[in-house]
């Protein structure tokens, strides 16, 4: 009886979490985008908070002030890491996530799509997992999606907010593998959003 409810307990955890994501569209319209073969993505970082500091850069002159702290260098080799990890793990899961459930769209590196899709991170949570305690990683974003010749011809915006980063396991102590599955249930979702 313990095991089924635990079991159940879990379920509507998962579920409810998984459900928390949410898109909406706040400018124009998607029938044109959706017709389209490619997009081109272009991802931006530069008006993100991070956890409870309102700009990234607060954020980070704190986790290398820490970390330098503890271990010299260490905050060097951290913000290297927190930098490179977009490129690495973050944009690439999106690409694929959103690939394989759109099923008919892809997108990237396109500069000769008709349409460009800029996804701006607007807050990250990086989340933590100290072992006997956690706090799943999310981020939010607005998506704006433009005419590629014309960029101040706004096709489409949107605002997702909390796209979850989590493992199945719990087995997600590095901040990078919280955020980039965010970044993976954001592709996913947002895929799923715009083909409808």
């Amino acid at each position: 009886m313990k095991k089924s409810l635990a079991l159940l307990f879990f379920i509507c955890t998962l579920s409810g979490a998984t459900f928390a994501q949410s898109f909406n569209l706040v400018e124009g319209n998607l029938n044109d985008i959706k017709k389209e073969k490619k997009l081109n993505v272009e991802f931006l970082y530069d008006k993100m908070g991070v956890g409870k500091f309102a700009t990234e850069q607060e954020y980070v002159t704190q986790k290398i002030t820490d970390y330098n702290a503890k271990e010299p260098g260490r905050g060097d080799t951290w913000v290297a890491s927190w930098r490179a990890d977009r490129a690495n793990r973050y944009e690439p899961n999106f690409i694929s996530l959103y690939a394989k459930y759109s099923k008919t769209q892809m997108i990237g590196n396109f500069p000769d799509a008709k349409y460009t899709m800029i996804f701006s991170t607007t807050y990250t949570e990086p989340g933590f997992n100290i072992y006997v305690t956690r706090k799943n990683a999310h981020i939010n974003a607005e998506i704006t999606i433009v005419e590629t010749a014309d960029r101040s011809k706004v096709v489409a915006k949107i605002i997702m907010l909390k796209a979850p980063g989590r493992t199945m396991g719990g087995n997600d102590y590095d901040t990078g593998a919280r955020i980039e599955e965010a970044y993976a249930a954001a592709g996913k979702r947002l895929s799923m959003f715009i083909m409808k």
